[in-house]
C-alpha cells in the first residue's frame, strides 16, 4: 500500500526516493510523478506506470551544478540559469545523458523549481525525473485523490499538499542558435524572457 506524506521535506520521503521509490509530489506548478534520475530501475518503472514509453519527462534539480554533474552542457545552462528558480523548463542537448533517461530523444527539458521545500528535497536526492500526475490524454491531478484514482498502489507514495487548483504547467522553451523557441506556454509568459 502506498504511503501518504504531508510534506516533501519529510526525511523518510528522501530516503524512499534515494532507494528507488517512485511517487507523486507537489511541484511549483502541478502534482508530478517522480523518480530519482540516477536510479535506472526507478526511471524505467516511472515510464511504465505513466504508460509513456517514448516521451521523457522533465528533469528537476536544486542547482545548475547538479544538472552539469548529470551530463547537461554547462555552456547551455549558463545561458538560462538567470531565469531560475522558476516554473520554466528549458530543452537542452542530452547527448551525454544516459539512454534510460532520454529514451530515444536527443534533448530533455530541465528546470530548477521555485519551491523552497522541493529544493530542500532535491538537495538530498539529487535530480528527479518528473512528469505530470495523470495517464495519457487525461487531465493532470489537482488533488491527491485524483492522483490515487490514476495510479493507486502502482506508486510507492503520495505527498498531499491539498488542492492545487488550476495551476498551469511550466512553460517550456528552447533555443535554435539565438532564436527562442516556445514549445509550451504555461506558468511564465515567454515574451517576458525576451
Amino acid at each position: 500500500m502506498a504511503l501518504i506524506f504531508t510534506s516533501v521535506t519529510d526525511p523518510k520521503l528522501a530516503e524512499l526516493l534515494r532507494s528507488g521509490a517512485i511517487g507523486i509530489i507537489p511541484t511549483d506548478t502541478v502534482y508530478g510523478l517522480v523518480g530519482r534520475a540516477s536510479h535506472p530501475e526507478a526511471i524505467t518503472r516511472l515510464y511504465r506506470v505513466k504508460e509513456r514509453e517514448l516521451a521523457p519527462g522533465t528533469m528537476i534539480a536544486h542547482s545548475v551544478a547538479a544538472l552539469v554533474e548529470l551530463g547537461f552542457p554547462s555552456h547551455h545552462l549558463t545561458r538560462v540559469e538567470k531565469y531560475w528558480p522558476a516554473p520554466l523548463s528549458v530543452v537542452l542537448d542530452a547527448t551525454d545523458i544516459p539512454d534510460y533517461l532520454k529514451q530515444t530523444r536527443e534533448s530533455l527539458p530541465v528546470r530548477i523549481p521555485n519551491h523552497p521545500d522541493l529544493l530542500e528535497l532535491l538537495a538530498v536526492t539529487g535530480p528527479l525525473m518528473t512528469t505530470s500526475a495523470n495517464t495519457p490524454h487525461f487531465p493532470t491531478s489537482r488533488t491527491i485523490d485524483e492522483a490515487v484514482a490514476y495510479f493507486g498502489d502502482a506508486v510507492d507514495f503520495y505527498v498531499d499538499a491539498g488542492d492545487l487548483g488550476e495551476r498551469p504547467p511550466s512553460t517550456i522553451i528552447g533555443y535554435n542558435g539565438d532564436e527562442l523557441i516556445v514549445y509550451r506556454r504555461g506558468a511564465i509568459d515567454p515574451d517576458s524572457l525576451l
